[in-house]
């Protein structure tokens, strides 16, 4: 079989940017030496170090801090189309200790380049986020929350964008044009070697237009080679530490530690976390146990692809109290199967 043929070269990508554009001649010292720049980092083949936002992602779904509820749960989707992706969402919460009964209407909207997310709940509370792709490394995000309590109204922009081996994230909330009060956040990460990967995320704060404050936290991620561990740390000035290590023992089973250190003058403690993850069949089971005293555990077992159980329990021993929670997920779909892209059953 005879080889496929070589598709042609452009040879005006070869040239540097000086040849490519003679009216910046001015500048050709600038433009070769952005050219060699350039060609020296592709030569070094360093991998894309995530973003600063996702930089505990794997820890954090390992453990369940963030997926515990108390008392009942349902959720109930229901798709209305897949091309482009179109769902809505009703879900329940009540008898819980410490929140009231509540209810909320989702809707979320996705293609290529747009994804649109809303809520609105009993309250009459309303939130929404917009993400726009520009291209597949650049991403504008829009984040709004309305509420009828006072303070509670906000408004987010970022931008993010991530290259081969960076990215980069801008971040206003709440800001104001006329006298440039709210929050700013930037941040940066930087693949120094195949393994390892520093960074500095910078919060700029001014509530008021005569009072402002500046902090910056330091950032380090160092991933093995075969993706198998991944090790993060994060510091913001003297004494605030926290620190962080996933491994993935085998294809079902991951570990993940958090530590939470302040050795402030008014303030001392350190928390360690310490979580297990098994992912079975059609079940996924989390176990946690942190240095307060509390014992954690979420299980989700799905019996059907539309049908999920969920059950989630915590026992604090240092303060003899306990938290249960039940729900449940349901999905639902008015779609045939041709247009799910599914095969139609046999006959």
């Amino acid at each position: 079989m005879a080889a496929a043929p070589t598709p042609p070269v452009n040879d005006a990508l070869l040239e540097p940017s000086s040849l490519r554009y003679p009216y910046f001649s001015a500048l050709s010292p600038l433009y070769n030496a952005y050219d060699r720049f350039a060609v020296w980092r592709a030569d070094l083949g360093l991998p894309s170090p995530g973003t600063v936002e996702n930089l505990q992602k794997e820890t954090k779904s390992t453990h369940l801090s963030n997926l515990m509820f108390e008392g009942g749960r349902a959720d109930l989707t229901k798709s209305l189309s897949m091309s482009p992706l179109f769902q809505v969402t009703h879900s329940f919460a009540l008898g819980s200790q410490t929140a009231l009964p509540s209810y909320n209407f989702g809707a979320m909207y996705g293609s290529a380049k747009v994804f649109l997310h809303g809520g609105v709940d009993h309250d009459g509370n309303v939130s929404g986020r917009l993400n726009y792709g520009w291209t597949t490394n650049s991403v504008t995000k829009l984040q709004t929350q309305l509420s009828s309590q006072v303070g509670h109204n906000m408004i987010q922009v970022e931008h993010d964008y991530q290259a081969s081996d960076f990215s980069f994230n801008a971040k206003a909330i709440n800001p104001s044009p006329t006298d440039g009060t709210g929050i700013y956040v930037g941040s940066y990460l930087q693949s120094i070697t195949k393994n390892l990967a520093l960074g500095f995320e910078s919060i700029f704060q001014r509530p008021m237009p005569d009072v402002a404050e500046l902090s910056t936290a330091y950032l380090a991620k160092i991933t093995a080679s075969d993706k198998s561990w991944i090790a993060t740390a994060q510091t913001q000035g003297l004494g605030v530490l926290q620190a962080t290590y996933w491994q993935k023992l085998s294809e079902k089973v991951e570990v993940a530690a958090d530590l939470q250190l302040i050795a402030l003058p008014a303030r001392r403690e350190a928390i360690t976390t310490l979580g297990a993850k098994y992912d079975l069949r059609l079940a996924t089971f989390r176990a946690q146990l942190d240095s307060t005293g509390k014992v954690s555990a979420f299980l989700e077992q799905r019996f059907t692809p539309t049908f999920a159980f969920l059950m989630s329990g915590e026992i604090d021993h240092f303060k003899n109290a306990a938290k249960v929670g039940v729900g449940v997920m349901i999905e639902s779909s008015s779609l045939t199967p041709e247009e799910m892209g599914m095969a139609p059953p046999p006959l």
